[in-house]
């Protein structure tokens, strides 16, 4: 929550069957009353029932008056014009509100969850990388997952259009397009079914960087659809 000079006060109610479920109470503070809330507000609008817009209370610079009308002061903390304080006289009442706040580093749980990734590679800062996997059969799946060391890595799929030699993006056909992914901060996984045989490539990105090296590590497998594999085992089984 902010302390701001207007208040935009929402409640969301959810109806069910025969019963009513209250969400906790939303508090939006702007300050000072910028001209651009009056803009996101009417964007906002037609995208809202008729019934949630009555739910919407816009307060001004008297907004503790405001909230009083609709909140009992005993249940509205001091910080806010009620006359409600935790045991220690705390007017912000801590114990009943969580105000949000950097996560503390004991909590993260990044380094906890380790994966064994099979490959791993550093990209220099303006190049590329790129991983080629021959596709035998036509509904093939193409899975992977990849974590990028520090900072964020472009990730995509390709087509190659001549066997034999190293291809530019733009010289590919373009599979799934390519994109910036966060992976540094979760690891990014995802699959591809594939629609035709070939070459196809895996290519990270790191082109658009002209300082940072990037480390990678990734991990790629090939599934085999069951038509295909039974026609793969049948060339490999003994005659």
């Amino acid at each position: 929550m902010v302390h701001n000079s207007s208040m935009l006060l929402a409640m969301t109610v959810l109806e069910t069957v025969g019963q009513w479920i209250f969400l906790p109470v939303v508090f939006a503070c702007v300050s000072p009353a910028t001209k651009l809330f009056p803009v996101g507000y009417n964007l906002m609008k037609p995208f809202l029932s008729e019934d949630t817009r009555r739910k919407i209370v816009v307060l001004g610079k008297n907004w503790k008056e405001g909230l009083l009308k609709s909140i009992s002061p005993e249940e509205l903390p001091v910080q806010f014009g009620g006359t409600m304080t935790d045991p220690d006289g705390n007017p912000k009442c801590l114990t009943k509100i969580n105000y949000g706040g950097e996560v503390p580093k004991s909590l993260y749980v990044r380094d906890q969850v380790k994966t064994q990734y099979e490959h791993s590679v550093q990209i220099s800062r303006g190049s590329s990388h790129q991983v080629e996997y021959e596709i035998l059969f036509p509904g093939c799946v193409l899975r992977w997952q990849f974590y990028s060391d520090g900072a964020d890595i472009g990730f995509g799929i390709f087509l190659k259009t001549k066997m034999g030699e190293r291809q530019k993006a733009g010289e590919m056909t373009e599979v799934l397009p390519s994109q910036r992914y966060n992976a540094h901060m979760v690891p990014e996984d995802g699959s591809l079914t594939c629609s035709e045989a070939g070459v196809y490539v895996l290519r990270f990105d790191n082109t658009y960087s002209f300082v940072h090296t990037k480390k990678v590590s990734f991990t790629v497998e090939v599934l085999l659809p069951d038509q295909g594999m039974q026609k793969y085992e049948e060339e490999l089984t003994p005659i």
